[in-house]
């Protein structure tokens, strides 16, 4: 829940003037979503599970996909941290966000309790069979947030990030789903995201903080060709 319509102008002429053959995406809160244009693409940060009816404050991905935008975000670690969401509330979400022609962003990951119970890969692997709608092979992405890191400066291993996401890679793989992009994001940095996307099977960088300012986001898109 940041920035103002000026500050998105800012960083969209940034973009547009930078040399990457990197498809780059910016989700800005729902009052911006007409702000698209140029090489960069716009999604959502959220979309209701309900296509329309009695649900004050609720957006739906009809309405997202009206504004021009391509891609919405769900069951990010904040909506699953703050808002409860659970498996089946990711779900239903990506659902509807396929069927109005948007590509679901789906977020999964594990909390510090569940780490330190020894759970990471059984809720990595839960999160995807249970987060991605029957009919989405190449329609999806998938971010893997380790959700202990986001927001407390701390990264994981490269070895425990190569292990979620070949947990993932091959999970998708089982389920009629393998080239299902993966993005990596907690605490991802200019001086980090280069070594992360060299990782297997770390497909691209889902970016929080670092993504607000022009001269702190470049440094992470052109890293890496």
């Amino acid at each position: 829940m940041n920035g103002t319509p000026d500050a998105l102008t800012t960083m969209l002429n940034a973009l547009d003037a930078i040399d990457t053959t990197n498809t780059v995406i910016i989700c800005p809160p729902f009052t911006m979503l007409n702000a698209g244009g140029g090489r960069v693409a716009i999604g959502a940060q959220d979309v209701s599970a309900h296509e329309s009816g009695a649900y004050t404050g609720e957006v739906s991905a009809k309405m997202v996909a009206a504004t021009g935008a391509k891609y919405a975000i769900v069951g990010h670690s904040e909506r699953r941290q703050y808002h409860g969401e659970t498996n089946d509330d990711v779900r239903a979400k990506a659902a509807a966000a396929i069927a109005a022609g948007l590509t679901p962003i789906i977020c999964v990951g594990e909390t510090m309790s569940e780490k330190e119970a020894g759970k990471t890969m059984a809720i990595i692997e839960s999160g995807v069979r249970e987060c991605v709608p029957d009919g989405a092979a190449g329609r999806v992405i998938i971010a893997y947030e380790p959700r202990w890191a986001i927001g407390a400066g701390l990264t994981p291993t490269a070895d425990e990030i190569a292990g979620a996401h070949t947990l993932i890679a091959d999970t998708l793989a089982s389920m009629g789903m393998a080239g299902t992009p993966v993005l990596y994001g907690a605490s991802v940095k200019g001086n980090n995201a280069a070594e992360i996307m060299s990782i297997p099977h770390v497909d691209g960088v889902l970016v929080g903080g670092a993504s607000l300012k022009p001269d702190d986001f470049i440094p992470i898109i052109t890293s890496v060709n």
